[in-house]
C-alpha cells in the first residue's frame, strides 16, 4: 500500500519540526515522511508534511509564499534577534511613532538583502551557523536576497509590535523585525512567531499533534496536486502517462482554447509559454491524469519534455492504516 499526499499540521511552540515528523514516522513506520520549511522551536503554526512519494514534492511547497504573524519588543537587542539569547536595553533609544513604522515597512517590500543572525540554521563553511555561534566562534554571516511581498503593522503599543508578513522561502522573520527597527533608529527582539499559511495550506485547516498521535490520518491526507499549483499543467492520455513512467519523453503543445496543456506532436508553443511565465523558474510541467491526479513532473531538455519525477497511481491505504492501528 502507498501513502501519497500531505498533512497540514499545526506545530506547537516548544517542539522542533523534526519532533512533528517523528510523531507521524512512528505511526507509519516505513513510510517516508518529510517536512516543508523548518519552524524554530519558538515558533508555532503551519508545518506541511509530505508522505511517501509526496516527500519529493516538499521543495515545491517550500517555494510557495508564506505568511507569518511575528511579535516583537522594541528597544531591546539580542545576538539571536529573539528571546533565545539574553537581551540588553540600550539607553537613549527613540520611541518611534506608528507613521514612521508604516513608512519603514514600505521600504522593505520586494527583493531585499538580508543578513540573518548568527543563530540561524544557515550553513557557513559547511557548518550550521547556530552551532558555531553557541560555541562562541566569531565568523561573518553572509547576506542574501529574499522576497518580501507584504509587511503590515497589525498592532503597536510601545514597546510591543505585531507584524503580519508575507514572504518567499528563506526569509528570516526575526531579521525582518530587526531591520525594520533599525530603520526607525532602534532595536527589536522577536518574542513569538506563528506561520499562518504556506501556499494553499492554511492555519485554520491544520491538525493538532493529538490528531497526529491518535487520529485517523487518512481523513486529513491532502492531494499531492496542492504542491504544484504554481506550475503549468498538462493532461496526458493513459498511453502518454505510461511512456512517462518508463522514462520516455512526452510531446506537448499549449492549447489556447483551454487553460490546460494538451498532448500533441510539438513542444515549441509550450516552451514559449513556459519561458514567458515569471512564476516558473525552470521549464517544468505537472503531468496530470484525466482524473486530475498528479502523474509526473516533466522538464524540458533538447526541445522535449522528459520525466523528472514519476508518481505511479497510489493504491488505497485504508487497509494499511487498519494494520498500523491494529
Amino acid at each position: 500500500m502507498t501513502w501519497f499526499g500531505f498533512l497540514n499540521c499545526n506545530k506547537p511552540s516548544g517542539m522542533t519540526s523534526r519532533d512533528v515528523v517523528n510523531l507521524v514516522q512512528r505511526r507509519l513506520r516505513k513510510v517516508k515522511v518529510g517536512h516543508a520549511g523548518t519552524l524554530d522551536p519558538l515558533a508555532n503554526g503551519v508545518l506541511v508534511l509530505g508522505l511517501g512519494p509526496a516527500a519529493k514534492l516538499v521543495t515545491h511547497v517550500q517555494a510557495s509564499p508564506k505568511r507569518y504573524i511575528g511579535e516583537f519588543r522594541l528597544g531591546e537587542h539580542s545576538p539571536s534577534e529573539d528571546i533565545e539569547t539574553e537581551s540588553t536595553r540600550p539607553e537613549g533609544l527613540p520611541i518611534p511613532d506608528r507613521r514612521s513604522l508604516d513608512e519603514a515597512t514600505r521600504s522593505m517590500i520586494g527583493r531585499i538583502r538580508q543578513t540573518p543572525s548568527a543563530y540561524s540554521a544557515i550553513h557557513v563553511d559547511g557548518r550550521r551557523a547556530y552551532d558555531r555561534a553557541r560555541k562562541g566562534e566569531q565568523f561573518e554571516m553572509p547576506s542574501r536576497e529574499v522576497q518580501v511581498d507584504e509587511i503590515v503593522v497589525r498592532h503597536y503599543s510601545h514597546p510591543n509590535l505585531t507584524l503580519e508578513i508575507t514572504c518567499g522561502s528563506g526569509t528570516y522573520i526575526r531579521s525582518v523585525g530587526a531591520d525594520l527597527a533599525k530603520k526607525v533608529g532602534t532595536f527589536a527582539v522577536m518574542t513569538a512567531l506563528k506561520r499562518t499559511a504556506i501556499g494553499p495550506f492554511k492555519e485554520e485547516d491544520a491538525i493538532d499533534t493529538a490528531t497526529l498521535k491518535d487520529g485517523n490520518l487518512i481523513e486529513h491526507l491532502l492531494p499531492p496536486r496542492l504542491a504544484i499549483q504554481h506550475l503549468p499543467q498538462v493532461v496526458l492520455s493513459a498511453g502518454e502517462i505510461q511512456k512517462a513512467y518508463f522514462g520516455q519523453s512526452v510531446d506537448c503543445e499549449w492549447n489556447h482554447e483551454h487553460p490546460a496543456i494538451t498532448c500533441t506532436k510539438s513542444t515549441r508553443l509550450v516552451e514559449n509559454q513556459v519561458s514567458s511565465t515569471p512564476s516558473v523558474l525552470a521549464p517544468e510541467l505537472a503531468a496530470m491524469t484525466e482524473a486530475g491526479e498528479l502523474a509526473a513532473l516533466l522538464r524540458l531538455k533538447n526541445d522535449r519534455w522528459h520525466p523528472h519525477r514519476v508518481f505511479p497511481p497510489a493504491k488505497k491505504i485504508a487497509e494499511e492504516m487498519t494494520q498500523i492501528n491494529g
